[in-house]
């Protein structure tokens, strides 16, 4: 199993003999404006693709988006991707993939097989109260296959009792957190800060934990440098894995 981090949440996750996309942000840097009422006016996103996307994008063999705000599914998707592939995601997406002319939507109710590959949506909740309201539906992902770790894609989602409820229930070897306690100026993160990423460090110690969605939107407000310092005062760095983007995860050699 490899991943690799494209940018964002963006992710290639090679498992059981195919290439996965997961959550494709692709626009160029500053082609949407800021996400509004946010500490910054920043234009998203804040980075380019990194050199080696055209690459890691050039042969994947399905899609996995966990739901449609720009930050993980965006107009450069829509221009880039080949709406033939299989695209996995919320059943509540699937009219409007639809209508971006993707053909072979895979809308996943509770699980799917496909290939030898087990999906499972799992609850996710995108900040609290009417923020979470507003930013629903979101889900995440547990992926199984023979002869590979179970990964856990907790999408965006704070920590709370049903992604602990996920971890007990599916005990992932591989969790991929997105982190940066991404806020708007009123009310609370609505995606996993540092503190709640020890939360899951908490509840599985085996596990590898891989944090996206850094430094790459606007209101992201926690860094790669900030999350990895507050980890280690936390005692919650080991295990983490913290990639650049463009970066390559190689669990065979962990």
């Amino acid at each position: 199993m490899k991943i690799w981090l494209v940018r964002n949440a963006t992710l290639v996750v090679a498992y059981a003999g195919k290439r996965i996309l997961v959550d494709p942000m692709l626009d160029a840097a500053g082609a949407r404006p800021a996400v509004g009422n946010t500490a910054n006016d920043r234009r998203n996103p804040l980075v380019e693709l990194p050199a080696n996307a055209d690459e890691l994008l050039g042969a994947v063999d399905a899609y996995l988006v966990t739901h449609l705000h720009q930050d993980h599914f965006d107009d450069g998707a829509r221009a880039r991707l080949d709406p033939s592939l299989p695209l996995f995601g919320q059943p509540e997406d699937a009219d409007r993939l639809a209508a971006d002319g993707f053909s072979d939507l895979r809308p996943v109710t509770e699980r799917m097989d496909w290939d030898g590959i087990t999906l499972v949506r799992t609850p996710a909740q995108h900040g609290t109260g009417e923020i979470a309201r507003a930013m629903a539906p979101v889900s995440g992902f547990v992926l199984s296959a023979s002869g590979e770790p179970p990964v856990y894609l907790a999408g965006d989602t704070i920590w709370y009792e049903a992604v602990a409820e996920t971890i007990a229930h599916y005990r992932p070897e591989v969790i991929v957190v997105n982190g940066s306690g991404a806020r708007f100026v009123t009310g609370d993160p609505i995606v996993m800060t540092a503190d709640d990423i020890a939360q899951v460090r908490a509840a599985v110690p085996e596990a590898t934990i891989v944090v996206d969605h850094l430094e790459a939107i606007n209101h992201c407000l926690e860094t790669r440098e900030d999350t990895a310092r507050r980890l280690t005062e936390l005692g919650a760095r080991e295990r983490v894995i913290i990639p650049a983007d463009g970066e390559q995860i190689d669990f065979e050699l962990l």
